[in-house]
């Protein structure tokens, strides 16, 4: 089996309020795709979070007591701590530059995800304009994988990706963060191995996978590839969402 990995060029610069299932189909029939049963396509979280007007300007934001005193910590600007504060769970770590964070979604990440990169908004200084996460991801997938049905007449899996640290080794890579129609999970215990031996831990983080491989084509500059078509995938298309990833609390080693 040949796993395709197409990037899906020339979509304009996302705006709040774009309908970006419609704009996604477009861009992929002019780009000569033609969308079958099973493809998957994923999106980096920039656009779903433009098109959903997730943009904060710092001179909007008013720092409280408590992230004052983080980004006395972490050498940040209070009024994107606050912002942080507003979107995590809990404070797990600070340090000068970062704040890890329990995102309100669940999973653990720099910064509650808030990004500058790329983002610009509508006045006074760009510098000021953040970009928050989805407010819900797997919901923002159902939305698009729904708006693409309707368009297409196929039944297309979805992933929305970002780009996440990891706490034993260096630089980033992409993961999912929003499933719709796509598996996050495969278990594999129980099955064979080549020399017939029966898995008994082997539990694949598919999506995970998968976002690694959509990040590579995407980058992470100037590309301007924020979506990809995936066709190929191992695996078969089942509905899931992110929390099937998360590890729980109760089996989490390292906190």
């Amino acid at each position: 089996m040949t796993l395709i990995v197409e990037p899906i060029r020339g979509i304009p610069l996302i705006e709040p309020g774009d309908a970006l299932g419609r704009i996604l189909a477009d861009r992929a029939e002019h780009c000569g795709w033609s969308f079958e049963d099973g493809d998957i396509l994923v999106l980096a979280q920039k656009i779903v979070s433009k098109a959903e007007g997730r943009l904060v300007n710092l001179c909007d934001v008013t720092p409280s007591p408590e992230a004052i005193e983080f980004a006395r910590k972490a050498e940040k600007d209070p009024r994107f701590v606050e912002l942080v504060l507003r979107e995590s769970a809990s404070v797990l770590r600070v340090r000068p530059g970062t704040i890890i964070v329990e995102h309100r979604l669940g999973f653990v990440c720099a910064n509650a995800g808030i990004d500058h990169s790329n983002v610009h908004g509508a006045w006074g200084d760009p510098n000021d304009w953040m970009l928050l996460l989805p407010e819900d991801p797997d919901r923002s997938a159902r939305e698009i994988q729904a708006a693409l049905l309707a368009l297409t007449g196929k039944q297309v899996g979805v992933m929305i990706i970002d780009s996440h640290g990891r706490a034993w080794r260096l630089g980033t890579v992409g993961v999912a963060i929003g499933l719709a129609g796509v598996p996050g999970l495969v278990d594999m215990r129980g099955k064979p191995d080549l020399f017939g031996y029966q898995l008994r831990v082997t539990i694949i983080a598919a999506a995970d996978e998968l976002a690694g491989a959509a990040s590579l084509v995407m980058g992470q500059a100037d590309e301007r590839i924020p979506a990809v078509v995936v066709r190929g995938f191992p695996y078969a298309l089942r509905e899931s969402g992110i929390r099937e990833l998360i590890r729980p609390k109760e089996l989490d080693l390292f906190r």
